[in-house]
């Protein structure tokens, strides 16, 4: 019997390592349009499609139109390629998930939510003091702390970045550990959302995680209000 946890086997002419870093750029970028990633590989049309057509028939990845913001223009809409939960596993993601699935749901069966609360936040303690010490010298800006966690998270493994929008900032993980734990049990993502907020030093939204159905999990960083203080 094939080892579910091993990679597919390659296709003849497919470089398995070229293949590799095709996967890590989706993990870290959530999508990516064939051209993206051939321009980030440094490979033409007809190489890039190679690769990619050999992770579709493997079900490493899935083909989807684009979502497109405001007005769609015209033309066909771009099509992007994500990686599947088998795609995500090659990347080392999802480990024990029906272990700690059947272990949460014990502890929610005799000690009920709050236990489940109380085990979450105990799980992202050890996260929170080591994204903290690399927070050091970050100052009190959350924007800049932001960016200072996300490549604390990054170095967790999470895929992290910081950006800046008209609203304040966001904070992206393209990749979470327990994504499918956290989809039956929402107190881990509750637990994490509020760990990067006392990290950032700020309130802060989630406005979509990745155990919900999303690409990616988008935490919403409200600007800060300035006070005008008018003399005379």
């Amino acid at each position: 019997m094939k080892n579910a946890a091993a990679l597919p086997e390659q296709p003849a002419g497919v470089d398995g390592r070229t293949r590799d870093r095709v996967a890590r750029l989706l993990l870290a970028h959530g999508s990516a349009t064939a051209a993206e990633l051939g321009a980030e590989l440094g490979l033409g049309s007809a190489a890039i499609r190679k690769h990619l057509d050999a992770m579709l028939a493997d079900g490493v990845v899935v083909s989807r139109e684009r979502p497109v913001r405001g007005h769609r223009g015209r033309g066909r809409p771009a099509r992007v390629f994500v990686l599947t939960d088998a795609g995500k596993q090659d990347c080392g993601t999802h480990f024990y998930d029906g272990m700690a699935t059947a272990a949460l749901r014990w502890i929610s069966r005799n000690a009920g939510a709050a236990a489940v609360e109380e085990f979450a936040a105990e799980q992202v303690s050890g996260l929170e003091a080591r994204c903290q010490a690399a927070l050091e010298g970050a100052g009190d800006d959350p924007l800049a702390r932001a960016e200072a966690l996300a490549s604390a998270l990054t170095a967790e493994g999470y895929a992290a970045n910081a950006s800046t929008i008209a609203s304040g900032g966001q904070l992206c993980q393209h990749h979470c550990p327990v994504a499918h734990v956290a989809a039956e049990f929402p107190q881990l993502c509750e637990a994490e959302t509020a760990v990067i907020s006392r990290l950032i030093g700020s309130h802060v939204q989630r406005l979509a995680t990745i155990a919900h159905g999303d690409g990616v999990c988008t935490t919403h960083i409200p600007a800060q209000q300035t006070t005008t203080v008018r003399t005379g």
